[in-house]
């Protein structure tokens, strides 16, 4: 594991400086073989390095998230992503740990939505849904090594193509997402897209974070969630949304004023949380679209002081709390994975936009190319 010696700066919280005194404002990218995969192809993983030792992994497989490494306040280092420690694995059994997601996060109802007049019929992944792209997606594709650089910024951006047709979506894609990391310690991810023909596109990040460190034996559910959002998209038994805004007031899915995870994680008398099996909704962000990122969520583990304050471009948010983990995957460190192991905060469009028009439009046209800019910020709560 990568060490790190400092920690993350924030509001009323301490900066790295405090640590470590830079020698240099230098953010260092380096590029090595990650293996290889069954049919001969190179995977590739870029780490970035800021000049205070902050150090984070990317893995072209996916354009994965692989690693985030992070200090407590106490100066211990721990990785906060749930993920798989060997190419193999993520081969073997993709679960989205950490990857770009498109052409679609999320969920689409029957896998069909209708563009000017033309009905197109999606992979469908999840019953008779289309989930995260229909499968076989962006998510499992091997992205391209555009450019690695070094500098007041480290950064590598990764590209991929995707074909007219591809899981049923209209329209070549030529799509592209782009990490930065700054000697502060911030993490930014650019998604761009460009179609030829009016199309769908809601590209994320799907990391799944434990503040406590990947595999703590307590579990992510004592991490301290806060999201900006006074109302939520309630689902049906498909996971699909209702078409309705409902406000969060009074009930389990009121998280402004910050609460525990596993506060209302298991009430079965809360049908949404029936449906999810658990936390698995979108939240309609107070900001909405903006046009720069802008405070979607903070998640916090009161124990070791790590926060993670996550920003976006984007007006939805899905909170996951890893209900699909039973225990059957092994991670990093040989760590079994179970419910609650990892939350994953995804900042999106809306799930089922393209077939409910009162949702913010996922419809990318040609010569008005979109992007999405995310921000994960670390610190550390003293």
């Amino acid at each position: 594991m990568r060490k790190l010696c400092s920690i993350m700066a924030g509001s009323a919280i301490l900066a790295i400086s405090a640590f470590t005194a830079p020698l240099a404002h230098a953010a260092e990218a380096t590029q090595t073989s990650f293996g290889t995969l069954s049919d001969g192809t190179e995977v590739t993983e870029i780490t970035l390095t800021g000049d205070n030792g902050v150090s984070v992994s990317i893995l072209t497989l996916g354009a994965t998230l692989h690693e985030f490494m992070v200090p407590d306040r106490d100066g211990n280092v721990e990785d906060i992503l749930v993920s798989y420690e060997d190419l193999s694995d993520y081969a073997e059994a993709p679960n989205y740990w950490g990857a770009t997601i498109g052409r679609y996060a999320n969920r689409i109802a029957g896998g069909k939505f209708t563009l000017d007049g033309k009905t197109y019929q999606l992979t469908q992944n999840d019953g008779e849904n289309s989930l995260h792209g229909g499968g076989n997606a962006w998510d499992v594709r091997n992205w391209k090594v555009e450019s690695v650089k070094s500098g007041d910024t480290a950064s590598v951006r990764l590209s991929l193509m995707s074909p007219d047709g591809e899981a049923g979506y209209p329209g070549a894609v030529n799509a592209a997402v782009t990490y930065f990391l700054d000697d502060a310690g911030s993490l930014r991810i650019q998604f761009d897209a460009a179609t030829n023909k009016p199309t769908i596109i809601n590209m994320t990040n799907h990391a799944l974070f434990n503040m406590a460190g990947e595999g703590a034996e307590e579990g992510a559910m004592g991490n301290v969630l806060t999201v900006p959002a006074s109302h939520y998209t309630p689902v049906n038994e498909n996971l699909i949304p209702t078409g309705e805004l409902r406000a969060v007031e009074g009930s389990v899915f009121d998280f402004r004023a910050g609460k525990p995870m596993h506060d209302g994680l298991r009430d079965g008398t809360n049908q949404q949380i029936v449906y999810g099996r658990g936390f698995d909704h979108n939240f309609a962000l107070d900001k909405g679209v903006t046009a720069q990122p802008e405070m979607a969520a903070r998640l916090a583990d009161p124990v070791s002081g790590r926060v993670l304050e996550v920003l976006t471009t984007e007006p939805g948010l899905q909170v996951y709390t890893g209900n699909f983990l039973d225990g059957t995957y092994i991670g990093k460190n040989s760590h079994v994975y179970r419910m609650g192991d990892g939350i994953a905060l995804e900042p999106q469009k809306f799930p089922d936009a393209p077939n409910q028009p009162e949702f913010a439009s996922t419809r990318v046209d040609p010569g008005k190319p979109y992007r999405h800019v995310m921000i994960y910020r670390v610190s550390v709560d003293r």
